[in-house]
Parts: C-alpha cells; sequence; structure tokens
C-alpha cells in the first residue's frame, strides 16, 4: 500500500478479555482520511474500553491497531498517543482554575495540565492562533473556573490541537452542556469538521441529534460488537438504532440533522 494511501486508523480482529469477561469481541473498523466518524452505542455497549485500547491505555487479547502506518505493540506507544488528540469531560474537571486559557492550550504541547513551564513566544504565539481558529480569541487571558461549559469544551480542542494530532477524539463533549450551549458547539463542530486542515474526528456518543452534516460515516456498536459500519446516509435507520439501543425507537431526520423517538413501553407500573 502506498505510504499516502494508508489509512488514518485500521482496526482488525480486536478482542479484549479482563478477568474471563469478554469487552470487546472480533472488531474491525476502518478509517480513511477525509471521513469523520460518529461511534454511537448504549451504555455499556464498548465504546470506553475501544476508546481505551485506540488511545493505548489498554492492551488488547487478540487482534491489531494500527494507527498512521504504525503498529501497536510494534512502535512507541507514548509517540503514536502524541498523534491522537482526546477531549473528554473527565479532562475538563482536571483542568486548573486560575490559568488563563492561553496557557491552557499551550499545555497541550506537552501534555501537562496547569503548565508551569517558561512560555515561549513561539508557543504563545501559536496558542493565539489557534484560539482565533476556535473563535475564542477573547479569552486568552481569562481564567479557566470563569469560562462557560461550552468555552471550555472550545478551549480543550483547541488544547488537542496545539499538539498537531492527526485524529481529534471529541468522548461525549456535550456532557453538562445546557441546551443552547450545546447547540453553539455543536455549531463549531461542524465548522471545525468542514475545515480542509481539519484532523479526522471521530465523536463518541449516544446522542443523535449530536450528529451535524460534516460527520460521514457511523460506528455502531453493541455488547462489545460492531452491528454495523460505513456511511452515514446508509446507516441511519430506525431498526438499525432499534438495535443499537435494544428498545424499538423511529428515527427522524429533520433538515439536516436527526432525533430519535422512544415507543412507549405497555403495562408498566409506577
Amino acid at each position: 500500500m502506498k505510504p499516502n494511501r494508508r489509512p488514518v486508523l485500521e482496526i482488525t480482529g480486536l478482542r479484549i478479555e479482563r478477568d474471563g469477561t469478554v469487552i470487546l469481541d472480533d472488531v474491525h473498523w476502518r478509517v480513511e482520511k477525509g471521513e469523520h466518524w460518529v461511534m454511537i452505542g448504549a451504555n455499556g455497549s464498548g465504546k470506553t474500553t475501544l476508546l481505551s485500547a485506540l488511545t493505548g491505555y489498554m492492551m488488547p487479547t487478540e487482534g491489531r491497531i494500527d494507527l498512521l502506518g504504525q503498529r501497536y505493540g510494534e512502535s512507541d506507544w507514548r509517540e503514536l498517543r502524541k498523534q491522537i488528540g482526546l477531549v473528554s469531560s473527565s479532562l475538563r474537571q482536571m483542568m486548573a482554575d486560575t490559568e488563563p486559557a492561553v496557557e491552557s492550550v499551550i499545555g497541550g504541547k506537552y501534555a501537562m495540565i496547569d503548565y508551569w513551564g517558561r512560555v515561549t513566544r513561539s508557543d504563545r504565539a501559536r496558542a493565539l492562533r489557534i484560539l482565533k481558529q476556535i473563535e475564542c480569541e477573547y479569552l486568552a487571558n481569562r481564567e479557566w473556573q470563569f469560562l462557560s461549559q461550552g468555552e471550555k469544551q472550545r478551549v480543550l480542542i483547541g488544547r488537542a490541537l496545539m499538539a498537531n494530532p492527526r485524529l481529534l477524539i471529541l468522548d461525549e463533549p456535550c456532557a453538562g452542556l445546557d441546551p443552547a450551549a450545546r447547540e453553539h458547539f455543536l455549531q463549531f463542530l461542524q465548522r471545525l469538521g468542514n475545515r480542509r486542515s481539519a484532523p479526522t474526528l471521530v465523536l463518541v456518543t449516544h446522542h443523535v441529534e449530536e450528529i451535524v452534516p460534516a460527520f460521514s460515516h457511523v460506528l455502531m456498536l453493541k455488547d462489545g460488537k460492531v452491528l454495523a459500519s460505513g456511511r452515514k446516509r446508509e446507516l441511519m435507520k430506525s431498526k438499525l438504532f432499534s438495535e443499537t439501543f435494544g428498545s424499538k425507537v423511529r428515527l427522524l431526520r429533520i433538515g439536516s440533522r436527526y432525533r430519535l423517538e422512544v415507543a412507549a413501553r405497555r403495562n408498566v407500573v409506577i
């Protein structure tokens, strides 16, 4: 395979078993350059475990993970991990309250929270450019504790971009956002995904309302297995989502976005 035709990510036959329990089984997933993916599934479907394997924090029992032409187990995991940006609500809670946004972004280059190193002129200039790119240049000197939840999520994306990742994982980034903040963040995510310079995006969620048009592909997980994988337009079907969530649902398309209606259960005693 030619170097410029290598997939961004290729997972083959991934199996993770711990203490006799199979958490992931025979997972296959291929992500090509130019694609943006949504990973969706109910709680307990295996999303978190798959992310842990992908970022090198959980060793596979069987199978292969190839990232940007390098294979986990045969390459330096610490170096490979630098190619992946990760934005999660857990990281949001770990940030230092008094750290200015520009330093929070700079810390992403060094994988450091509450950055204590010397801020070089070049690092500061790059961080300011990134803050402008994520539409947050006005926040440069504002402390973390005074940012809104939506602003914190954008700054975390800027922090991830500071390390020049080829793959950016957004792990339930809308958790804790109010409806207005969530929608503003999703609109921003749409603009980010449409940029030619954007890294490959992977949005991890269980809310179809968060699937903006910039996402081209969907990976559906159920009970540790891949239920379906492919182009979004081919998989956005009520039957598949009913199977994904283990309940009868109806998928509605509203403009370029989606919404789920869950059928009421009969004979429920309250």
